[in-house]
């Protein structure tokens, strides 16, 4: 469907220039340590793809730079989530989970595992009979994602001390962003991971159903050994591939200032190289892929082009020397749509229509997680919002601009649909269920946080546009990511740097819209027009002479507050702008007039997506045809938009 030809004579072109960018972890202009580096990992691991699993010795260099003695440290074991006991199964089972398919037919036999064979602490021994699960959120006896060891002295300030780990990571059928399918490998949160000190505490929950990660900034340096017919990527920049002679080779890996290390691997991957010319200099993009998906090929590039583009125009340059991209295989869907720092996974679907977008709308959302989840590195555990969130308020304002706001997702048989609307639609229903401020893995369900954490704050941050503007937003989004990228900020940080670029106090918006489950619904109660000389029983109404008292009354049924636009219009061709505050349950407009009011619109331009209905915003005195043929184009894109989508899943 593209010109595949002309890509890879395109990549073959770049190809010296992408070889020098990997000699560095950063794009050429760029230097470190752009982070405070409290880690440093090198891990060495062999991987047996017939057992799917990976034994691996690891080197922790941490250090302390919490201003105080440290004598415990948390780790996470997020592999040990998937088994039958634990929390995540527990919870994914009563409540429902991302990336994941039903688990009434999960087997046993399928769990992922990570068992820590050995742990020492250099200068203090072997501390490997010191572990103890522990469970901080839920007390589970049976959970086993975090485990504490207790040093038999402190570390001082500014000290390091240096963890030597042995371990075994088994892999499950692809779930929940990490697995095998077939030949397949997506290596996501495999190697025991330290907790990170915040605010004054050690921050290490336990994995849940509804929660994505946190971590420290710092280094890697990871050599993979796997059958020499593999093709891998990773994180960061490849520095060797090693030829073992025994039908092996060992492939190494450096990252810096990042705080996660996932990787790939496939004998069947299709290896497309491009780059892009950002303004630190040129990023290497590698996708890997399969020559069964060559359709998607082109729509890959361009859409991580074009996402890089709008990022680095509008937020802040990519720093780094690389991104990679994986196109999970058919069948492998629960790998898609996933973020680790420098490498995302895709999804392209067996068939997509030209005009459906669903590579653009998983690809650019997994790479604006580059710049809010990688490197604004917010805690995901207690404010997934503030990643999952802005980055879809950014995925809404890159797609619109790539194919129009009514186009943005589906442009197809005549059915338009945009980002923005679904983002609306994800969060209705679930309106007044969990502010944003909650914990993000103690939301009611796996629809709630869906709704709340992706569609609230998209839809609450494209309604503060109708206050503040879109171009302020943006200076704000653009100061708060420079400000704070590399760091582990707080929703309190965002908040406070909107308020500071807007040049308002937005107290009373982020009370409602973060810490607040008020639903915001607008409605038109009446519009009418009476002669003024109604009591006259001889009077003959004249239209362009008779005198009209017109009476048009507003009502707040939510109890979100929020100044709203009105439009009225008359029958003369005359309208009249009112803006209400929205402050009083109601309001009366009142206009005499030698005309009729013909309709009233509450937000003529749809800029408060917060509204929980649209259909009670207007009002209109006569039949108008236009509402029939309005709602019969909804329930076409409806019913179009869910075929597709189930065809997807499928």
């Amino acid at each position: 469907m593209q010109r595949h030809r002309a890509l890879f004579v395109f990549a073959a072109g770049v190809l010296c220039c992408a070889s020098a960018i990997a000699q560095s972890p950063f794009a050429p202009k760029v230097s470190g340590p752009l982070s405070q580096r409290v880690v440093a990992y090198q891990i060495d691991a062999k991987y047996d793809p017939a057992k799917h699993t990976v034994d691996a010795t690891e080197t922790l260099t941490y250090r302390n730079l919490t201003g105080q003695p440290l004598d415990r440290f948390p780790f996470h074991l997020y592999l040990n989530a998937f088994q039958q006991k634990s929390t995540w199964i527990h919870e994914a089972h009563r409540d429902g989970s991302f990336r994941t398919s039903s688990l009434d037919n999960w087997k046993p036999e399928d769990s992922g595992a990570n068992e820590v064979t050995s742990f020492e602490v250099v200068g203090m021994g072997d501390l490997t009979k010191q572990m103890k699960f522990i469970s901080p959120d839920d007390g589970n006896p049976d959970d086993k994602t975090v485990f504490e060891v207790k040093l038999p002295r402190p570390v001082a300030p500014g000290a390091d001390v240096q963890f030597k780990i042995k371990f075994k990571a088994t892999f499950p059928e692809v779930i929940a962003r990490t697995g095998y399918k077939r030949t397949f490998l997506l290596a996501g949160q495999w190697f025991p991971k330290v907790g990170v000190w915040w605010h004054g505490a050690w921050n290490c929950h336990q994995f849940h159903a509804l929660t994505e990660f946190f971590a420290d900034f710092g280094t890697f340096d990871v050599k993979i050994t796997l059958p020499k017919n593999y093709v891998i990527g990773a994180t960061g920049v490849q520095t060797g591939d090693t030829d073992n002679g025994n039908g092996t080779k060992t492939v190494s890996f450096h990252a810096e200032d990042v705080h996660d290390f996932a990787w790939t691997a496939d004998p069947n991957f299709k290896v497309v190289e491009d780059h892009f010319d950002g303004s630190v200099g040129p990023v290497k993009i590698r996708l890997l892929t399969y020559d069964s998906h060559k359709s998607s090929w082109q729509p890959y590039i361009s859409c991580v082009k074009e996402s890089m583009k709008r990022f680095d125009d509008w937020y802040g340059p990519y720093p780094y020397a690389q991104l990679t991209v994986v196109d999970p295989p058919h069948g492998g869907g629960e790998a898609g749509g996933m973020e680790y720092p420098t490498f995302i996974t895709g999804d392209s679907g067996w068939f997509i229509p030209k005009g459906i977008h669903l590579i653009d709308l998983v690809t650019e959302h997994e790479f604006g997680h580059q710049y809010w989840y990688g490197m604004v590195a917010t805690n995901e555990f207690e404010n997934g919002w503030l990643d999952e969130g802005i980055n879809s308020y950014t995925e809404v304002k890159v797609l619109d601009s790539m194919y129009g706001a009514n186009a943005s997702v589906i442009n197809w048989l005549g059915a338009q649909a945009g980002d923005r609307e679904l983002q609306r639609l994800e969060y209705v229903d679930v309106a007044d269920t969990d502010p944003l401020s909650r914990p993000s893995y103690t939301d009611i369900s796996i629809g709630a946080y869906g709704g709340v954490t992706y569609g609230k704050t998209a839809t609450m941050l494209i309604s503060l546009e109708a206050i503040l503007g879109e171009q302020t937003l943006r200076n704000a989004l653009h100061t708060y990511f420079l400000r704070y990228r590399f760091t582990h900020p707080t929703q309190e940080d965002f908040m406070r740097t909107v308020d500071e670029v807007a040049a308002q106090d937005l107290k009373w918006y982020w009370d409602q819209a973060v810490y607040g489950t008020q639903v915001l619904d607008y409605e038109v109660e009446r519009a009418d027009s009476t002669p003024t000389n109604w009591y006259d029983q001889n009077a003959t109404e004249k239209k362009g002479e008779t005198t009209y008292e017109t009476q048009v009354i507003l009502h707040r049924k939510g109890e979100f507050i929020f100044p709203v636009e009105v439009k009225v219009k008359f029958d003369n061709g005359e309208s009249i702008r009112e803006r209400w505050d929205g402050k009083d349950r109601w309001v009366r407009y009142v206009y005499r007039k030698k005309a009729q009011v013909e309709s009233v619109q509450i937000d003529p331009h749809y800029r408060v997506t917060l509204d929980r209905d649209y259909l009670n915003n207007s009002h209109v005195t006569k039949s108008q045809h236009g509402a029939t043929a309005k709602i019969a184009t909804y329930w076409m894109f409806l019913t179009q938009f869910l075929a597709q989508f189930l065809s997807w899943l499928a």
